[in-house]
């Protein structure tokens, strides 16, 4: 399996009932490219991975319930719990219009309208209303948030160019 291929979904939180289903959270609004899956990986702590067949999966209070083709019983799926959620990124939908998967951003380069370098994408915080993109220059932290009349994107050019409002970077 290349890792390169591979899209981090989301994280086996424990079992469900006692037929061997599995409860997942899903990562930053996975939950339709999780439904819609045939296969997915499962990732243990010390880096182990494994494909797996799904025989199903529904949502149940914000979480997933996915059954692994062959599990049927809670003590066949325990060891499972703590494991990290993957699919080939070939599975997933294509974005909306002007909709990004994170795993494209994370990366890019970001600046102002101006020119002035805010560093590299490293990582989205997901708030509710809207995400935060932290960038991050020389050790120092940027908190961004992605509205869309604040930050455009180029994927081509890998490239995140933020319209500074006022107090934006004031600390």
């Amino acid at each position: 399996m290349d890792s390169e291929s591979l899209v981090l979904m989301g994280k086996v939180a424990g079992t469900h009932g006692i037929k061997g289903q599995l409860r997942v959270i899903p990562y930053s609004g996975m939950m339709d490219n999780l439904l819609a899956c045939k296969s997915l990986i499962l990732r243990d702590a010390k880096g182990k991975t494994e494909r797996f067949e799904l025989s199903s999966a529904v949502v149940h209070v914000k979480k997933l319930l996915i059954t692994l083709k062959g599990y049927s019983d809670i003590n066949q799926v325990l060891h499972f719990s703590g494991c990290e959620v993957f699919l080939d990124k070939d599975q997933l939908a294509e974005p909306e219009e002007g909709e990004f998967y994170w795993y494209d951003l994370i990366g890019m380069k970001v600046v102002t309208t101006d020119g002035a370098d805010l560093g590299t994408l490293q990582s989205i915080i997901e708030t509710g209303s809207n995400d935060v993109y932290v960038s991050v220059l020389d050790h120092k932290e940027f908190l961004i948030p992605a509205f869309t009349d604040t930050v455009s994107i180029d994927l081509a050019a890998k490239l995140i160019t933020v319209t500074p409002f006022e107090g934006l970077f004031d600390l």
